[in-house]
């Protein structure tokens, strides 16, 4: 397909005071003429979309790719909108977007790249050298990865696919940015890395897995060496996810001009309070709280919840359901973070979470609250490799970051229905 491309004059202004789970006071670094960018892959899917027009409102210029095999064009001109909206309301121009509709794996990610770089006159001139630990020659500052696949059942199915995607490709990607001297990168991890770690009843600290031999103090005093691995990776997905992390992990401890963000989160909720950005794949859902309002939307089905003998309150699974406008302002935390040398290791990995769990028919209570529908539910048995307690420790982000999520349960459960609601009526 061929890409498109839009500017307008750009902000370098951000709001003026942090927004819900973006909680960080950092600068935004940027050129005398304003050209730096941050280039989003993935930038209309479901994560990516928010996180684009959040960077958009916090002043960030953004370069979107995307291949559009699980997301919609349509969604390019929401963005636009709502960015324009919320500058209206709080004075400023709209930041630069840009669009190319292509594969991050395709060659033209080449000619892409080199369409920011910077000549030698740029480097010498536009960007004075004393603001950046060594002279950059690209304006992209860095980049956040979201264009992998991401269906676990589908991993199963077509785990070469997942393979050449998740992991091929990243390798591919990240020789071709250091090509271009761009090393600041922002990927998008996931918990499944933990593996059966998940099982422990606990939440789950960063320290459950790491890709290089630690030494840290118990609580007795003594020196002790963490070791390395993931055991129970269930699926391809999973899997893919624990290779890339490592292979970050690797790329780093060997060239430390990389700065590098794994954002482990857990799972994914809500829409944009506005109704115009939400979760519609392409595929069939498998995510919670839209197989939930399927079956709000066709009273015929009912909902079908894995396990209630779990010990749990309720017998049913508890997760981290975080809200996707959070999600997104947490990547821009890191971004931000990386960008403002506040992170002083080449490789981190942080949970993104509430640290609240919530079960699974507590989902179910909050969406029947929220649309007045009885929500029908038949009651399976567990499944295997489920667990029953998979909660985020969110400490260390918090700490680093400077970020955390605020949005409630309830909140996820209104802005997924007003988006469903929206979407039905524009379609009707």
């Amino acid at each position: 397909m061929a890409s498109s491309s839009s500017s307008s004059v750009v902000s370098n202004s951000p709001p003026s005071s942090p927004e819900l789970g973006a909680v960080h006071n950092w600068e935004i670094p940027h050129s005398q003429n304003g050209r730096q960018y941050i280039l989003v892959m993935g930038g209309l899917g479901y994560i990516g979309s928010h996180t684009t027009l959040e960077l958009l409102k916090e002043g960030y210029n953004v370069i979107v790719v995307d291949d559009l095999s699980n997301s919609y064009e349509l969604t390019l001109g929401r963005i636009r909108t709502l960015a324009e909206s919320h500058f209206k309301q709080v004075g400023g121009t709209v930041p630069t977007l840009q669009m190319h509709s292509m594969d991050y794996r395709s060659p033209r990610m080449r000619s892409v790249l080199a369409k920011y770089s910077l000549s030698k006159t740029d480097v010498a001139t536009e960007i004075p050298s004393s603001d950046f630990v060594t002279t950059p020659r690209s304006s992209i500052a860095g980049v956040i990865h979201f264009a992998a696949f991401k269906s676990v059942e589908e991993s199963i199915h077509s785990p070469l696919s997942y393979y050449q995607n998740n992991v091929c490709g990243l390798v591919d990607l990240l020789v071709l940015l250091k090509e271009f001297g761009i090393t600041n990168f922002v990927f998008s991890s996931s918990a499944t890395v933990y593996g059966d770690k998940a099982n422990i009843g606990i939440p789950l600290t960063e320290s459950d897995l790491v890709h290089h031999p630690e030494i840290y103090v118990d609580k007795n005093g003594n020196e002790r060496l963490r070791m390395t691995g993931a055991n129970g990776l269930t699926s391809p997905y999973g899997r893919t996810k624990y290779f890339s992390e490592a292979i970050l992990a690797d790329t780093a401890e060997a060239d430390d001009s990389w700065k590098i963000c794994a954002l482990r989160y857990f799972n994914p909720v809500g829409c944009h309070e506005s109704g115009m950005l939400g979760e519609d794949p392409r595929q069939k859902p498998t995510n919670l709280f839209p197989v939930v309002t399927r079956v709000l939307q066709n009273p015929t089905t009912s909902l079908k919840i894995f396990g209630s003998d779990w010990d749990t309150a309720d017998g049913t699974p508890i997760r981290d359901f975080i809200h996707v406008v959070d999600l997104a302002r947490g990547h821009i935390s890191a971004m931000a973070a990386i960008l403002n040398n506040k992170i002083d290791q080449s490789f981190a990995a942080y949970n993104l979470g509430t640290g609240k769990g919530s079960s699974v028919a507590e989902v179910v209570d909050s969406l029947e609250r929220i649309t007045g529908q009885k929500i029908p539910v038949h009651r399976a048995g567990r499944r295997a490799g489920d667990v029953g307690l998979c909660v985020a420790a969110t400490a260390f982000a918090e700490k680093h970051l400077e970020w955390r999520a605020e949005k409630t349960l309830d909140e996820c459960a209104r802005d997924t229905w007003n988006y469903v609601c929206k979407t039905n009526a524009a379609k009707a």
